[in-house]
């Protein structure tokens, strides 16, 4: 018969199979850091041929374009090692019947991970929208042209990422992510109107205004629940203001039509 501290040990082959966990997970780790590691270098190379867009003429902009263009290229060859890696961690088991799907989250390494990439693939996203709205990145069955928004579909196609997946489990943009990049993207195109005043160029700071207007009034019809995205999106009616004033200036010095 075996002592009572025979049968009250602890298998030491339990602690044996955490830390094999753990050296996988820190594996996997590593692997997704490597990747946004060139997703953040590349990302700077695309942050800096936008901003060249401050201080280029609307008409001569199409080499601006073309730079950004080429560094987001970049970027999606980076998205796509990212989802190579990413998806082989799915955090929703998948349940199938005859008659019903479930999918339950459980902690995996995707699930946990989501945090270190979230930030970049917003970035991403981000210069895909400016570029697109500066009038890069045309379609398949969409010409390229200027003032235009990119839905969260256009930007998954352009990243050849699913978006907003519910029916498998895959690397994917979501809605989430998408209006944080669209924040972004306002915050940037009030800059914008301010640096084409000093341009000379009193026709933009017009087609920001209708256009963040618009998004605005989107905004609002939107129910947000998280609380880092509604905080984000209370602040747009500050850039809606900020070029509201511009073009007001511009109209008292009657540099913009009636």
């Amino acid at each position: 018969m075996a002592s009572s501290s025979e049968s009250g040990m602890v298998n030491a082959r339990i602690f044996e199979d955490l830390q094999t966990k753990i050296d996988e997970d820190a594996e996997v780790r590593e692997q997704i850091r490597a990747i946004l590691q060139t997703l953040e270098r590349q990302g700077r190379h695309a942050q800096s041929a936008l901003s060249r867009a401050h201080s280029t003429p609307a008409a001569n902009l199409q080499p601006v374009i073309a730079a950004a263009e080429s560094s987001i290229k970049e970027q999606i060859e980076s998205i796509r090692t990212l989802s190579s890696v990413a998806s082989n961690f799915p955090y929703y088991k998948y349940i199938s019947t005859a008659t019903v799907i479930v999918y339950v989250k459980f902690s995996s390494p995707i699930y946990r991970y989501n945090g270190l990439w979230t930030r970049e693939v917003q970035n991403v996203i981000f210069a895909v929208l400016l570029c697109g709205w500066l009038g890069g990145l045309p379609m398949k069955d969409k010409a390229a042209e200027p003032g235009r928004l990119l839905t969260i579909e256009e930007v998954g196609e352009i990243l050849n990422v699913p978006v907003n997946l519910k029916d498998r489990d895959a690397f994917h943009i979501s809605i989430e992510e998408y209006l944080q990049s669209l924040i972004s993207l306002i915050d940037e195109l009030a800059r914008l109107a301010v640096n084409s005043v000093t341009l000379g160029d009193y026709q933009r700071p017009l087609q920001i205004s209708q256009f963040v207007k618009d998004l605005h009034a989107g905004f609002q019809i939107l129910n947000l629940k998280n609380d880092s995205l509604r905080r984000r999106s209370d602040s747009i009616k500050y850039s809606v203001k900020k070029i509201e004033d511009i073009v007001y200036d511009l109209s008292l010095r009657n540099l913009v039509p009636k």
